[in-house]
């Protein structure tokens, strides 16, 4: 026999699409799930609902503290002779419990002398350099709770300090 004789090579066979086709409606799918499934809330714990917002029932704020502020009368301090401002003009709103207003108004006096003689000793420095408030408030806070006695004073309130 003779080798002269090759038998006829096959044309190559066309792979399938059918894989890349499935794999790309199956790839489309999965991903507009996980998007649909992120934007409703369904993941993550997303508190903004992407449609008209029927599952989600409006949620009520939290009520406000029992909280009162009382008003601390304007303290002026005249400053020292070597200072670039003549006076310093200081007011403030203590944050108390309501129960608590009555007993603290009671004590404002002692308040405004604690804060008087405070402001008049600290340097003029520390009066001027606005990184100072921070401590300065503290400062005042600090005092007022010890002439009122232990949680009566919640916070100080700083609403006016104008060195002039």
């Amino acid at each position: 026999m003779s080798d002269t004789a090759a038998p006829p090579e096959e044309a190559p066979k066309k792979k399938s699409k059918l894989p890349l086709i499935l794999g790309l409606v199956l790839m489309l799918a999965l991903g507009g799930g996980g998007f649909y499934a992120t934007w409703s809330g369904m993941i993550l714990g997303g508190d903004h609902a992407g449609g008209e917002g029927g599952d989600h029932a409006a949620e009520a704020p939290d009520p406000l503290p029992d909280i009162a502020f009382v008003p601390i009368e304007p303290v002026v301090v005249s400053l020292g002779p070597g200072s670039s401002s003549k006076y310093l003009k200081f007011t403030a709103q203590l944050e108390v419990a309501k129960s608590y207003a009555g007993e603290v108004t009671v004590l404002m006096p002692r308040i405004l002398d604690v804060l008087n003689s405070y402001l008049r000793a600290v340097s003029m420095t520390d009066l001027e350099d606005p990184a100072a408030m921070v401590r300065l408030r503290a400062q005042m806070l600090r005092r007022v709770q010890i002439v009122t006695g232990e949680g009566r004073v919640r916070d100080l309130l700083v609403t006016e300090f104008i060195l002039n």
